[in-house]
């Protein structure tokens, strides 16, 4: 029984061998950790380089300065920085297990996939509003969605994700409700996880995916409601 345990415990890695309360790592061959490597590098440069060719094009051609793209630009650059700031150190931490980057950049990682989530959606749903606008009432669409519109969409956007996001994770309101499990069960040095408790997790659900959805959803049945008149009858 003895030899069982102590073998366990050698062919256990951790991220810092030298510290106590060390995050266990994940034990995988060299060519499993290569593979996952290049797809992770190959899954950021296609984020990259597809959101930079985006914004490029729009900044670029003045025949592309439309209230519109301007909505598109700014997803684009939520999506860019997200294959900048979040996705390269996400990837290295699925793959070891483990986080080398500290503990304060592990908070400001956080709370920018939360933003940068958070603000990709909202801006989807501000798109989805301008095409509403763009197809079910025409006429008006142009006093209506304006470029100072669109910058106040942008803005607001924007803003709503930061605000949510840092918050949420510098004041430490996701660990409200589950605080002492957490330091107790699941935090560890080297580890860099995200936990939500419920109330926190459906404040920040609902302001960042569930409010949106039901925008969208409700456009997306209006605008097909407006083009395909006879088809919703005939249901």
């Amino acid at each position: 029984m003895d030899i069982s345990v102590h073998e366990n415990t050698e062919s256990m890695q951790l991220c810092y061998e030298s510290v106590n309360g060390s995050c266990p790592r994940a034990i995988r061959s060299t060519g499993v950790r290569i593979t996952l490597y290049l797809l992770a590098v190959l899954a950021i440069l296609v984020t990259l380089f597809g959101n930079m060719l985006v914004i490029i094009s729009i900044a670029h051609f003045k025949q592309l300065h439309t209230p519109t793209n301007y909505l598109v630009f700014s997803l684009a650059i939520a999506d860019f920085l997200l294959g900048c700031i979040v996705m390269p150190y996400s990837l290295i931490r699925s793959i070891e297990s483990c986080w080398y980057f500290g503990i304060l950049f592990c908070k400001l990682h956080t709370s920018f996939d939360l933003v940068l989530c958070a603000a990709s959606i909202i801006h989807l749903c501000c798109i989805s509003v301008d095409r509403y606008y763009a197809v079910c009432d025409p006429l008006k669409y142009k006093t209506t969605i304006t470029v100072s519109t669109v910058l106040i969409m942008i803005c607001l956007s924007w803003a709503l994700s930061f605000l949510v996001g840092f918050v949420i994770i510098f004041l430490e309101l996701h660990l409200i409700e589950i605080k002492d499990f957490y330091y107790h069960e699941i935090a560890c040095f080297g580890g860099c996880t995200l936990m939500m408790g419920k109330v926190c997790a459906l404040v920040y659900s609902t302001i960042s995916f569930y409010f949106p959805a039901f925008i969208m959803v409700n456009v997306i049945l209006c605008v097909n409601k407006n083009l395909f008149p006879s088809f919703v009858m005939s249901d």
